[in-house]
């Protein structure tokens, strides 16, 4: 059966057509599987990772400060190679995941370039043996070197928590077959799923769209069929959760590791009592804001409880209406042409070059994503475009991504990725431009009403309800260390946390206690949500900065994206007097929430 949303030139079930919806011409990276250049490539990499190991396993403690520079740049151009071949295995996966033969072809590369790299093990445990004071002393005499010390701080931190040479060896030789090849179980069995909503049987991603309907029994029977599917496949995903929480908290304990959350907190180059303040300020605000918005939103509703199909259900007075492609677009691209000519010429190519694939597909993986691939190409964005007023957010949210990745790859490929907690900055400013360039053109009371509740509604599955899945994975972590979780026990610590955070105008069905399992960020990037939360809170403060001086705050903000990974937040932010490590930082974010909210209050009749 054709799906309805197969045709680029797509119309949504019911409504009204899409448009000419962009796919994507991965030319850029490789033509097709058994391409030369893709050939060539994999023959350089084996040749040159058994070299690197050859020139330098053994011998860094000796390195000059220039020898040095060029061990790492050749590494670094190791890392280029073997990242646009994932690049391109993983970006056809994610197109068609159930096709076999690209599951067949990313696992082979995955198998290979795991093979071939392992032999560069030895780098980062030998460098980390060298003394600091020698160190200390190659960066002073070699500023080119120096340049990347940033990174090599990062790299660094890990010392105290890195194993034996022959332990990290069959750690890195293990991993396809550990982590990963539970991912990608997790991956295709969620894109394999279907629910059968009236008769109709749908995909994930069309289902989930559901719980955004403008009818009630529509948005039920989604939530309802998500229940079913979820529920009879609950020992899959509880099997899922439990090895990779097993995995982790073994690899943590052999680490000396002090916490389940501690590898995440180095990765982000944040202190752990930064995001501790950030989950603090978030928590003790639940009343302030989700309490308080989903109770007005129960009065609008003329509920007297509300279910958790009524979440993100849209409001009576909103117009049920289908945002083209052409006009999405337009929105985004005006908004960011708006707070910069050179913004919306960094966003331009990703239109008109095949850099963004729209289109709701069979088999194709959920959700949305901006892809960086590698510094010498460019990025890639993933939407899954229905027409709703959100898709025109996140199509503003991943392209901020896409152009703060654009900017960063002039630090190359060690330099140029963003730690989570600062990656989440430009597309979360992106949305921002947008809503507020929407805000500021809505026609009606009753228009700006609804996208400031839209924009709440936003703001709290970014900042409370990711805070919330902190907390949930928090519990998960430490429950699975005194043994296996039933999936009634993980269904257990999901409730926990859910009335907690959405407040007591809920009601929760039978089956919403399964709802954990469809979440891919507990399974590919553990404790990866509070980076929701701390960039939401990051660029609410921003705003507040550009709104109260925005005169040079452009070039300000552009030297931030062009910095990529090469400065700490607390650099990053200084310019714009800010932060993070302040705990009133974190309440400046929330505020901003909040002050919506008084607005909407203020509307009411």
């Amino acid at each position: 059966m054709t799906h309805p949303l197969h045709d680029a030139n797509a119309t949504p079930a019911g409504g009204k057509p899409l448009g000419d919806l962009p796919e994507w011409n991965l030319d850029d990276l490789y033509t097709s599987e058994t391409a030369p250049e893709l050939l060539s490539d994999l023959a350089w990499l084996e040749k040159e990772c058994a070299a690197y190991a050859t020139d330098y396993e053994g011998k860094l403690a000796g390195l000059t400060g220039d020898e040095m520079l060029r061990a790492i740049q050749r590494n670094e151009k190791i890392d280029e190679i073997a990242g646009r071949i994932m690049s391109y295995a993983g970006l056809r996966y994610y197109q068609i995941t159930t096709d076999g033969g690209r599951a067949k072809f990313m696992s082979d590369m995955q198998d290979r370039i795991t093979v071939m790299t392992a032999p560069l093990v030895f780098f980062g445990l030998e460098f980390n043996r060298i003394d600091d004071a020698e160190l200390q002393a190659m960066y002073e005499a070699n500023a080119d070197l120096a340049r990347y010390r940033p990174a090599l701080d990062r790299l660094r931190a890990m010392k105290p928590y890195q194993l034996s040479d022959e332990l990290e060896r069959f750690l890195h030789d293990t991993s396809v077959v550990g982590a990963a090849a539970w991912n990608k179980l997790f991956d295709e069995t969620i894109a394999g799923l279907t629910f059968d909503v009236d008769g109709e049987p749908l995909g994930i991603e069309a289902t989930l769209n559901l719980l955004t309907d403008s009818d009630r029994a529509r948005r039920e029977a989604g939530a309802r069929a998500l229940a079913d599917v979820f529920g009879r496949n609950v020992r899959t995903f509880a099997r899922v959760h439990n090895t990779l929480t097993k995995e982790k908290e073994i690899v943590d304990r052999w680490r000396d590791l002090p916490s389940p959350q501690a590898a995440r907190h180095l990765a982000n180059d944040v202190e752990p009592e930064v995001v501790q303040a950030l989950r603090d300020a978030v928590v003790a605000a639940y009343p302030r804001l989700s309490h308080r918005y989903y109770a007005l939103k129960a009065k609008w509703l003329g509920l007297d409880r509300l279910q958790v199909w009524d979440r993100n259900a849209p409001l009576p007075m909103e117009e049920d209406r289908i945002i083209g492609w052409d006009e999405a677009r337009k929105t985004v691209m005006d908004a960011y042409a708006g707070f910069s000519p050179e913004m919306a010429r960094l966003a331009e190519p990703f239109f008109d070059r095949g850099w963004i694939d729209a289109p709701v597909k069979p088999g194709k993986a959920p959700g949305a994503f901006a892809h960086p691939t590698v510094t010498t190409v460019h990025p890639y964005v993933m939407l899954n475009y229905l027409g709703k007023p959100r898709d025109v957010m996140t199509l503003a949210h991943e392209l901020g991504h896409g152009v703060h990745q654009v900017l960063a790859a002039g630090q190359g490929e060690m330099l140029s990725a963003t730690p989570l907690t600062l990656a989440e900055t430009a597309s979360v400013f992106g949305e921002m431009l947008t809503f507020r360039a929407m805000l500021d053109a809505a026609p009606t009371k009753a228009a700006k009403k609804v996208m400031l509740a839209k924009k709440v509604e936003d703001m709290i599955n970014t900042v409370v309800r990711q805070i919330a899945f902190y907390d949930f994975e928090s519990k998960l972590h430490a429950a699975r260390r005194d043994g296996e979780l039933t999936p009634d026990d993980i269904d257990a610590l999901w409730m926990s946390v859910q009335a907690e955070s959405l407040g007591p105008v809920f009601d929760y069905m039978d089956g919403y206690q399964h709802f954990w399992a469809y979440i891919p960020h507990f399974v590919h990037s553990p404790f990866y949500v509070y980076a929701y939360a701390f960039g939401d809170g990051l660029v609410n403060a921003l705003y507040a900065a550009y709104e109260d001086a925005p005169d040079g705050f452009q070039d300000k903000y552009f030297d931030m994206l062009r910095a990529g990974g090469s400065k700490h937040h607390r650099e990053l932010l200084a310019p714009f007097g800010l932060d993070a490590s302040d705990p009133a930082f974190w309440d400046k974010g929330l505020s901003m929430i909040e002050g919506f909210i008084d607005e909407l209050e203020a509307m009411e009749d």
